[in-house]
């Protein structure tokens, strides 16, 4: 009864696994695109000075943290790949962790973030399944999860979008009570 059919084929694990693989590929790729549509859809929709201000909360507003989250994403999936970066260097410098908001942001970078949260999600997408992402350093992040591979920075990817979009929520309360 529990012996070997005649008839029973070994199954192919590989196979399943790299369909498995693929499909949770594209539901992390879809994630990250809702995400981005969330982050565009405050960008556009919160008013100017909601944008900018800084509660006496917090040391960063709304958009250092949308803009920060998208350039984080660029760092861990692109450079930490040893690949060249969809962002322009500027933006990555003013953006990254240690920085600050500055007291004036210039339209063409707020005009540049809204539509690289459109337009990066599917470079990404296209990029890992073009199979550029070869190599890849591990990187400890300050969460303490250890990234050994793209893959794994395009998950923990969503842990920080998740972290900043409650910031953002967090400002936009307290701007809201303000009244």
């Amino acid at each position: 009864m529990w012996g070997e059919s005649p008839v029973a084929k070994k199954p192919n694990y590989g196979q399943k696994l790299y369909f498995y693989q693929n499909e949770v590929m594209e539901n992390l790729f879809n994630i990250t695109s809702k995400l981005h549509d969330i982050y565009h859809r405050v960008l556009t929709e919160s008013p100017e000075e909601q944008l900018f201000a800084i509660p006496k909360s917090h040391k960063n507003n709304i958009f250092w943290n949308i803009a920060h989250a998208l350039v984080t994403e660029q760092l861990l999936i692109y450079k930490l790949s040893k690949l060249p970066m969809r962002l322009e260097d500027k933006l990555i410098e003013k953006y990254s962790k240690g920085t600050f908001p500055e007291e004036e942001v210039d339209p063409q970078t707020v005009k540049q973030v809204t539509e690289a949260l459109l337009l990066t999600p599917d470079l990404i997408k296209e990029d890992y399944n073009k199979g550029i992402f070869e190599d890849f350093i591990s990187y400890t992040t300050s969460a303490k999860v250890t990234l050994n591979c793209v893959e794994d920075a395009i998950a923990f990817n969503h842990f920080h979008l998740g972290l900043h979009y409650g910031t953002i929520l967090g400002i936009q309360k307290i701007m809201s009570s303000r009244g």
